[in-house]
């Protein structure tokens, strides 16, 4: 069986994507959730992925005595692994827009990032309107989903971005945790969308299992000083 090694779910936003893949898609994963203490090189947490001979962050995907940790790895791999669940849009140009929102995901919207962490128990609207107010890359970075989304829901008419499920869903699914948290105004479909993207059977486990894990970390809370 694969196993997918993992932050905590309450702040790990890059662990979240590979999970509700493999979730929502119903393959069947051993979870190993490795806790955040901090990131120092002699941590427990850097200490336990030095093990897999990985980059030293989660998540690592394990499949046998190969280790995969990069989220767009991971995604490819799995649906090479089980074609029958049809991660990837079928039509070819289709899929070639899947792969670049993917990786716009993948290396972009660095200040919403930056400003609006991954904090899926906390409800923060009063940050959020004051990174709104004073921060111009997170009003383009939300500007530019909001665009992406609108665009592909267009094109494939939904509910998904490409229809049905797929692995673009998964990596949008923390900005959809993020746009909730922080109470971000967004365009009517949009914010329906985001919406969707909650309700899933895949992300709302993970949901839930980031509000059972009752773990305050202070470094990944730079707007709280206590839950």
């Amino acid at each position: 069986m694969l196993k997918l090694v993992i932050g905590n779910k309450n702040y790990s936003s890059w662990s979240m994507r590979p999970w509700v893949l493999l979730r929502q898609a119903g393959i069947e994963f051993e979870e190993v959730k490795v806790r955040f203490d901090s990131f120092a090189p002699d941590s427990s947490f850097k200490r336990a992925l030095a093990q897999l001979k990985v980059a030293g962050k989660v998540p690592v995907l394990l499949d046998g005595d190969l280790a995969i940790w990069d989220t767009l790895s991971i995604a490819e791999y799995v649906a090479e692994s089980f074609p029958e669940k049809a991660l990837w849009p079928s039509d070819r140009k289709a899929r070639a827009h899947a792969r670049s929102l993917c990786a716009e995901m993948h290396s972009g919207f660095t200040a919403l990032r930056s400003h609006c962490p991954m904090n899926i128990e906390a409800h923060l609207p009063d940050i959020g309107a004051l990174v709104w107010r004073d921060q111009a890359g997170v009003r383009a970075d939300v500007e530019r989903l909001s665009t992406l989304w609108t665009d592909a829901l267009a094109a494939h008419g939904g509910p998904m971005l490409f229809g049905e499920f797929s692995v673009a869903d998964a990596f949008f699914a923390p900005v959809c945790m993020r746009l909730h948290t922080y109470a971000l105004p967004l365009p009517e479909p949009v914010a329906a969308y985001v919406q969707r993207v909650r309700d899933l059977p895949g992300v709302q486990a993970w949901i839930n299992d980031a509000l059972a894990e009752q773990d305050f970390l202070d470094f990944e809370e730079p707007y709280r000083v206590q839950r």
